[in-house]
């Protein structure tokens, strides 16, 4: 069965369509059950907020902490949108905005305005004024002036009687009910590692991994952006998130299985084909009569167009004939010359040296036989055409004679270079058939000289054919050396000084009569062009492929050793470029399928995304990864630390807790331990756990936080604030501290 057949016999591969945002007309909820006095709630995280009174186990609202603003043509005012309300409108959609640059707020507006949102949604009816105390999150290590600046928005801008902020990683820990252990928080912004002894944050020793989802997101969007720069539909951050969200995995044996990825049978099962809506253009089903029609007309051309190319053989036959017999016989007059004139004559004609003549006879000799060797359609007819105007001279011509005279000039001269290909066609054939019985003689008596012969011509042949593609492959790219070597041999046209002084002899003469521009006037101006034309010799080309077809034939029949895989083309076969595997899974591409010009395979990126937070140096993020922050922590900053010892740490590593939106990869918890367990003591009494809910788990945590007796010493009142300034804070154990 051959690999065509067996690809035609495979079940056609599922095509997922990319995801687009939410589903529209989705408004967001009005709470109902509103209370003063009863604590709010606030995860504000970098790209979803989740906003909710603390007596609910869920979170009220979440939203994208986003807004879109813009001018409503319809009513001539400016809108405003927030959230999920945003994609309800596909203007808004092409207006969406962030306070974040970053990790950082860069816009108050709008966070404001997402505030603002939150608290109307929670059933916050009184005018401009929330009575309820506040419990937020923030950045570890907040700078003051974001934190200030949040401060003054929620205490003079909403009149909140009180609020406390906190780490979301350590709000999710206490939610789950943590006491001592490694907390590791996969954020969109950020990843943290974080030791707790006794519920209390050591953050001294705390490290940042400068990598979380939106810097996942925006990588795979630069590498699928690199993997088809001609996509034709523009994919948006919001669904490379959902791709990366749906389709990325946590490798458990990265190296052993990224070497093995794009195997076909390895593709087959995890490449992801995505496919981009798009308008299908169906094309008009023609009845029979016109495909007969249409199929007469193609004939008709076809038939045409080998007329035309016939004449166009025969003018060219005739014109290199001529060339070939002047240069011939103007070589055999430089004979009786002496050096000074064959050196004068050869300038003249345009060719650098005697050798450099010699070459291009030689060459058009070759194309001679080439084209004589074609079929230009011989004359079957008996009688020889006869041609009576061609000896009469023009003076005994009217104008219409004149013009048939020159009209059989040219029939001769066609009927000529028949007789003549004709003799060349019967003299080719008879030395290709000596040649033959000479080959097949020397086959049968030293078969394997024979075959080593046939191998090492392939072998030259073959290299020929990829030095000749990659140039052309070098001379697309304008900054490779050939292309900079063709390039000069172009500007070598506008050099004045270029020649042996015949220009200046020729004096300043020119076409427009440019004292200037004196290209021309030295006929060895006119040689660079053909120096740059050779570069391309089509026929040469040609005629190494079929050479190359005819040794791999006879390879195929009488060397046991040389097989198909071992053919020119199967060498070119998808099936063995690795780029084609890349971009285009495990099947063959059909550029003409509207469906397949608008798919994008998912493979390595699956594994490669989530595989950066173990190995930032695969984005070039000069950081460790979080496997070596947690053994640096464990080992040997914690017990290096002013009142902890080893006993502390041996009680961490039976808590490793990880949370965050990043921590939904599969595999990851597994992988952590497995990469854990390989740098920790033999023995240790590791274990990892992975959030309840690692996306709101955080918001709960802040929830049962701030009806605890934790809390209460941790809010900062309005009175504080309006006399101690925003600088004043009280710190608290989740990650609220001076630092």
């Amino acid at each position: 069965m051959s690999s065509k057949q067996a690809e035609e016999e495979l079940p056609p591969r599922p095509a997922y369509p990319i995801p687009d945002f939410g589903p529209t007309g989705k408004l967001e909820p009005y709470y109902g059950s509103y209370e003063t006095g009863v604590p709010i709630a606030i995860d504000l995280g970098r790209s979803t907020t989740r906003f909710g009174l603390v007596k609910e186990s869920d979170p009220n609202n979440v939203f994208p902490t986003l807004i879109s603003r813009f001018k409503d043509r319809r009513v001539n005012k400016m809108v405003t949108l927030v959230g999920n309300e945003m994609f309800l409108d596909t203007i808004s959609k092409s207006n969406i905005r962030s306070a974040f640059d970053g990790p950082m707020i860069n816009n108050w507006d709008v966070i404001e305005k997402v505030l603002d949102y939150g608290f109307l949604h929670s059933g916050v009816s009184s005018q401009g004024r929330v009575d309820n105390p506040v419990v937020m999150n923030e950045v570890l290590a907040t700078p003051l002036q974001q934190r200030a600046g949040m401060m003054e928005l929620l205490f003079e801008g909403f009149e909140i009687p009180k609020v406390a902020f906190g780490t979301d990683c350590l709000f999710s820990y206490y939610q789950n009910g943590g006491s001592t252990g490694l907390v590791i928080g996969t954020g969109h912004d950020a990843t943290h590692v974080i030791p707790v002894v006794d519920q209390k944050p050591v953050l001294s020793i705390a490290k940042r991994i400068d990598w979380g989802g939106r810097q996942a997101t925006n990588y795979l969007m630069d590498f699928i952006g690199l993997k088809y720069p001609y996509f034709p539909t523009r994919i948006t951050p919001f669904q490379m998130e959902k791709i990366k969200q749906d389709y990325c995995y946590v490798s458990k044996d990265y190296g052993t299985e990224v070497s093995n990825y794009l195997s076909l049978d390895n593709l087959e099962k995890n490449d992801i084909v995505l496919e981009a809506p798009f308008t299908e253009i169906i094309k008009h089903q023609k009845t029979e009569e016109e495909l007969q029609i249409e199929a007469e007309r193609k004939r008709d051309q076809i038939k045409k167009l080998h007329e035309q190319a016939r004449e166009r053989r025969l003018e060219k036959l005739v014109q290199k004939e001529a060339d070939f017999t002047y240069y011939t016989n103007l070589k055999d007059r430089m004979k009786s010359m002496n050096k000074r004139e064959q050196i004068d004559i050869l300038r003249t004609e345009g060719f650098d040296d005697e050798a450099d003549m010699n070459k291009y006879i030689g060459n058009l000799e070759k194309s001679l036989k080439k084209a004589r060797n074609e079929d230009i359609g011989e004359n079957t007819s008996d009688e020889p055409p006869s041609f009576p105007l061609i000896d009469v001279p023009d003076e005994q011509l009217t104008e219409e004679q004149i013009k048939e005279k020159r009209k059989q000039r040219l029939m001769k001269a066609n009927h000529d270079a028949r007789i003549r290909a004709k003799q060349e066609k019967e003299l080719a054939q008879k030395e290709a058939e000596a040649a033959a019985e000479k080959d097949r003689k020397r086959r049968e008596t030293d078969l394997s000289g024979w075959i080593a012969e046939r191998r090492e011509k392939l072998e030259k042949l073959t290299q020929n054919v990829k030095e000749r593609k990659r140039l052309k492959e070098e001379l697309t790219d304008r900054k490779s050396r050939a292309a900079q070597n063709r390039m000069k041999n172009i500007a070598s046209l506008a050099d004045e000084d270029r020649g042996s002084g015949r220009r200046k002899k020729a004096g300043n003469v020119t076409i427009d009569n440019d004292p200037n521009d004196t290209f021309g006037a030295n006929d060895d101006d006119w040689a660079v062009y053909r120096d740059i034309a050779r570069g391309e010799d089509d026929d040469a080309e040609e005629e190494e492929q079929q050479e190359i077809l005819k040794i791999e034939e006879e390879l195929l029949e009488f060397d046991p050793d040389f097989t198909v895989e071992d053919t020119l083309q199967r060498q070119y076969d998808w099936r063995n470029s690795l780029i084609h595997r890349f971009l285009r899974g495990p099947r063959n591409f059909d550029p003409e399928d509207q469906h397949q010009q608008h798919q994008i395979h998912i493979n390595v990126e699956r594994i490669r995304i989530p595989e950066i937070m173990f190995q930032p140096s695969i984005a070039g993020v000069d950081q460790a990864g979080i496997v070596e922050l947690s053994e640096d922590t464990l080992l040997r900053r914690l017990p290096g630390e002013t009142g902890f010892s080893g006993d502390d740490s041996n009680e961490m590593m039976k808590d490793v807790f990880v949370t965050g939106g990043q921590s939904l990869f599969q595999n990851f918890q597994e992988r952590l331990e497995t990469d854990l367990r390989a740098v920790l003591p033999v023995g240790s009494l590791l274990k990892v756990r992975r959030a309840q809910d690692p996306l709101l788990d955080a918001w709960r945590g802040m929830a049962k936080w701030s009806v605890s007796e934790h809390s209460k010493n941790s809010y900062i009142s309005r009175q504080e604030y309006a006399e101690y300034g925003a600088e004043y804070m009280k710190e608290n154990n989740m990650g609220w501290v001076k630092l």
